[in-house]
């Protein structure tokens, strides 16, 4: 997977995948639709500034799945606090720190490299 936010290196890259479930409990069908359409326009243009490396819709269900580039998990927690316009509705069902799988097979050779010398 490559790409990031747009100007950090790989080393500075934060991944964080998370498994997002919209809880619409209270909401009439209008507000739904209403407030998806605003999360999709701040979910694309995170995506575009590269702090949404990648993003999903789970077909059929509540549930949207993304690969996140933060700086800290500080700001992941800002994010998921506050910055999002349906945030009150969100429940985080999984966050998990990630890494891109070329810079742990180059971590593996080096380990098998330094056995054979």
């Amino acid at each position: 997977m490559a790409g990031g936010r747009k100007g950090r290196g790989k080393e500075e890259a934060l991944l964080v995948f998370v498994d997002v479930r919209l809880d619409s409990k209270g909401m009439s069908q209008e507000e739904l639709w209403e407030a998806w359409e605003e999360e999709a326009e701040a979910a694309l243009a995170a995506k575009e500034a590269g702090t949404v490396v990648g993003l999903y819709k789970v077909s059929g269900q509540r549930r949207v799945l993304a690969v996140l580039d933060v700086e800290s998990h500080d700001e992941l927690d800002r994010i998921w606090m506050g910055a999002l316009p349906m945030a009150r509705y969100l429940e985080l069902k999984e966050v998990l720190p990630i890494r891109e799988y070329e810079a742990f097979a180059d971590d593996v050779r080096r380990r098998w490299q330094q056995q054979t010398a």
